[in-house]
Order: structure tokens, then C-alpha cells, then sequence
């Protein structure tokens, strides 16, 4: 409940502080640019060296990839359709088919499943959704933000995004202890990620576009919180048979709203900002009612 209560103050609080123009207008920029720097390295070092595998964990890391592959299909589909700017279907892929798994996802999890699903909830973000965004979700961006990339440019693009550097460099250091100061400084550095994202969050929404983006949006909230986890609970439970509290936690973390480093990362390639940030933003509200939901059917 306490983390519950810290995502929503930094929500409103980012939301006040933009009000009343009491920080610069750079400051999502600037805090933005500290979380993809220095805050998910730190958590992704302290969560991948505390993994236990288990049988699920193929199960619970495809999911992520899974969904991607679903929105990506969705999404393009849906533009040639409805003819959609490019920067808008690439917005919709990140958004719609990366969730919040993290600074979310975990407190959401604990409050329904107890510290029990909090193993299974690090394996479907860490293996799971970071590391979808940072091998799709980059290569998307750069093909919807510049044409058509080289192979080699995307390749650069996912060897020097710092969270996949992270999560790279904590798979070799499984083996090795971490020494005690080091354990705590990582911790206390990702603890920054979740106030400071809701409130970079808070301070960019904008709630005078949602008329403008009221389409897109139904679309892309009603794929992410909907549509994804009812596909993802037809193919695990209903055709594979997959059972226990694992794979519930691991659909649970497939109806999380939209991620929010995603949105980060759409806005830095400039695919249509406002539509992201309003996917994160709203989909965080709707979420609550959701995932409720979702959790009563698990």
C-alpha cells in the first residue's frame, strides 16, 4: 500500500509542479535522461543477481516478447488501416506492447500476490520486458523515427542503451557476491527510479490532447489492458495448460499499463509524444480498476 501511495503523490505531485510552474520546462528531460542513466542500471544489477530460475521462467520471459510481437502486428495493421502516421504506430507499438512491469508492476503484485510472486514479477520485467525494450522497442523506434536503419546503426542503438549494458554486465556477475555497500548503493539508487518516472510523468501530461488523440488512445489502452492479456491467458492457460502462481503473476504482469521508460524512448525519437505520454498517464488510472479485474479472473 506505502508503494501505492508513493506512485500516486509523485503522480500528482509532478502534476502540481507543472501547474504552478515551479520547475523548468526541461525538467522531464533532465529526469528522464537520469532514469535511463543511472536508475534502471542500478535496478537492473541488484534484481538479475538476485534470481532464482525456476521451470516457469521461460514461460514468464516470453511473455513480454510475446505481447511486443502481438502489438507490432496489431499496430501495423491498424495504421495501414486507419492510414496512421508513422510516428503514431511506432508511439502504439512501444506503449501498447511494452507494460510497466517494474516500479509498478512489482508494488501491484506484491499487494495481490504477497512477497511470494515477487520472484516470478523481476524474471517477466528484467528478462522479460527491459530486455524486449531494449532489442524491439529501440529497433522500432529507430525504424518508425528515421525510415529505414542499417542493421549496424539499430545494433549500436541496442549495444549502447544503457539498461541493456546493465543487464548484460548483471548475467556475468551472477556468480560473483556482491559486497555489502555495493548491494545497498544499487538499491538506493534504484529506489529513484519510481518517484522520479511519475513524476517526470505527472509534470509532461496533458490532459487538453486527449480529445485530439481520443482514437488512438481507446486503441492502444484497449490492446495494452485488454486485449494482450486475454490473448496471453488463451495461450498460456487455455491451449498450454499452464497452472499455479507463477503463471498468474506472469499474466498479472501482462495487464500492466504502458511502460513508462517506453514512452521515454518514444518521445526521444520523437514519435508523436503527446500520444505516448497520455498512454502511460491514463492507462496508469485506468489500471487500477484493470487490474482488479484481471486479478478476480487469474
Amino acid at each position: 500500500m506505502n508503494n501505492l501511495l508513493l506512485l500516486i503523490l509523485c503522480f500528482v505531485a509532478g502534476v502540481l509542479l507543472r501547474r504552478f510552474r515551479r520547475m523548468p520546462d526541461n525538467a522531464p528531460a533532465t529526469l528522464n535522461s537520469f532514469i535511463i542513466h543511472v536508475s534502471l542500471p542500478a535496478l537492473t544489477l541488484l534484481y538479475i543477481h538476485e534470481l532464482h530460475l525456476s521451470g516457469d521462467v521461460v514461460l514468464t520471459a516470453l511473455m513480454a516478447w510475446i505481447v511486443f510481437g502481438l502489438a507490432a502486428g496489431f499496430f501495423w495493421l491498424l495504421g495501414r488501416w486507419l492510414q496512421l502516421p508513422r510516428a503514431t504506430i511506432g508511439a502504439l507499438m512501444l506503449t501498447g506492447g511494452l507494460g510497466n512491469t517494474s516500479f509498478f508492476g512489482l508494488p501491484m503484485v506484491e499487494a495481490f500476490y504477497g512477497k511470494e510472486g515477487l520472484g516470478t514479477a523481476i524474471i517477466a520485467d528484467q528478462l522479460g520486458s527491459f530486455f524486449a525494450l531494449s532489442v524491439l522497442g529501440i529497433t522500432v523506434a529507430g525504424i518508425y523515427s528515421s525510415g529505414r536503419p542499417k542493421a549496424a546503426e539499430i545494433f549500436k542503438r541496442i549495444a549502447l542503451f544503457p539498461p541493456f549494458i546493465s543487464l548484460c554486465i548483471a548475467l556475468l556477475l551472477i556468480p560473483v557476491e556482491y559486497a555489502e555497500w555495493f548491494g545497498v548503493l544499487l538499491r538506493r539508487l534504484g529506489d529513484t527510479l519510481a518517484p522520479l518516472a511519475l513524476l517526470s510523468v505527472g509534470m509532461q501530461l496533458r490532459l487538453g490532447h486527449i480529445a485530439e488523440h481520443r482514437r488512438d488512445l481507446a486503441l492502444g489502452l484497449g490492446f495494452k489492458l485488454i486485449l494482450a492479456p486475454l490473448l496471453l491467458w488463451l495461450l498460456y492457460v487455455q491451449w498450454l495448460g499452464a497452472r499455479g502462481l507463477p503463471i498468474q503473476v506472469t499474466l498479472f504482469e501482462a495487464a500492466m499499463p504502458p511502460m513508462i521508460t517506453a514512452a521515454i524512448v518514444a518521445k526521444e525519437h520523437d514519435l508523436d509524444p503527446d500520444l505516448a505520454n497520455l498512454m502511460v498517464a491514463v492507462g496508469l488510472i485506468l489500471s487500477f480498476f484493470t487490474l482488479s479485474a484481471w486479478w478476480y479472473v487469474f
